[in-house]
């Protein structure tokens, strides 16, 4: 019986996607990468940050300006290739390298990514694991097919003593337990 490990969704099946693997042998993460060249845009070069920081104020009563600032600063969804199976009681955790902020401007704007133990072989997306970024630097990035783009914990979690567990079931991704 399987109890924890990566595998390579279908759509990147032939695409020589490497599995993750820790680079020590008291690493803790298992380094994803990126499964295909992709840029991270850098949040400076939108029209809003632009008017911000001409403005050095912002203040957006202006529903238009409103909407660019949520369309054009919002992170980007970097694939992976990859898909996570555990335990019920597990998630797999995904954090930054710790050099991809200094050395990169890359983030992770939630802190950290939680992939749920149902995620994987969901209908709507086989369990495809993204990884949410942003990047701070004042020019995109653009990383390369194989470059290690973030790290994958696995751990146990708990649950309340009245938990009676989820009410619903899971489909799909990013937002797809609720809002």
């Amino acid at each position: 019986m399987k109890k924890r490990g990566f595998e390579v969704v279908s759509k990147f099946q032939d695409a020589g996607i490497n599995l993750p693997v820790r680079q020590t042998k008291a690493a803790a993460g298992y380094d994803i990468e990126c499964a295909e060249d992709f840029v991270v845009p850098s949040i400076w070069k939108s029209k809003v940050a632009q008017f911000i920081y001409s403005a050095q104020t912002a203040i957006f009563k202006d529903e238009k300006i409103k909407e660019e600032a949520q369309k054009e600063l919002k992170p980007v969804l970097v694939p992976t290739g990859l898909k996570a199976y555990m335990q019920e009681d597990e998630v797999l955790m995904l954090v930054s390298r710790s050099s991809s902020p200094l050395k990169r401007g890359l983030v992770l704007p939630n802190s950290m990514g939680i992939i749920d133990a149902d995620y994987y072989n969901n209908d709507k997306n086989e369990g495809e694991i993204f990884v949410q970024m942003a990047n701070y630097f004042p020019f995109d990035v653009h990383l390369k097919k194989g470059e290690r783009i973030a790290q994958g914990i696995f751990t146990t979690y708990l649950k309340t003593d009245d938990d009676a567990g989820g009410v619903t079931t899971r489909d799909g991704g990013f937002g797809s337990s609720g809002n």
